[in-house]
């Protein structure tokens, strides 16, 4: 079953929000039962100094759980819909420490990007969430691969 931006979205979110490991394959299982393919990674550093870093993890991250696969398509659809959330919550970070947690979700050609993160300015913490969703097409395994 393929779902939709909205239902992706809202998986993105749910999977970046998820506070232990353990939460966090539970997730996983419930969204794959009804077929979405997700995956989360935590980050944190200095967030103009990881911006490039946060979108690599991103890629090698939905690859290494089969999100999506080694093809320009997905790579980047999630390079690009990382970057847009990151933007979004530029303004917030830009020169701050920053820790938290990305998740990608995917159904059929839908994939979304969540972000979720704290910032860090002394014992003040802001937090801020970035989303954004891009369409790849989803092959079928062997189409659309790209020989390395």
């Amino acid at each position: 079953m393929e779902h939709g931006s909205k239902t992706i979205s809202s998986a993105a979110i749910r999977m970046a929000l998820t506070e232990t490991r353990e939460d966090e394959q539970t997730l996983k299982r419930d969204l794959a039962n009804v077929g979405i393919r997700a995956v989360a990674v935590d980050y944190g550093g200095d967030f103009a100094m990881s911006a490039k870093k946060i979108i690599e993890r991103a890629i090698v991250a939905a690859k290494r759980e089969d999100v999506i696969k080694d093809n320009h398509y997905d790579e980047g659809a999630v390079a690009g819909a990382t970057k847009e959330a990151l933007g979004q919550i530029l303004n917030k970070a830009f020169g701050l420490n920053v820790g938290g947690k990305l998740a990608i979700a995917r159904s059929g050609d839908h994939i979304a990007v969540c972000i979720y993160l704290g910032i860090g300015l002394l014992h003040l913490n802001e937090i801020a969430i970035g989303l954004a969703h891009r369409v790849a097409p989803d092959f079928p395994v062997g189409e659309g691969s790209v020989s390395r």
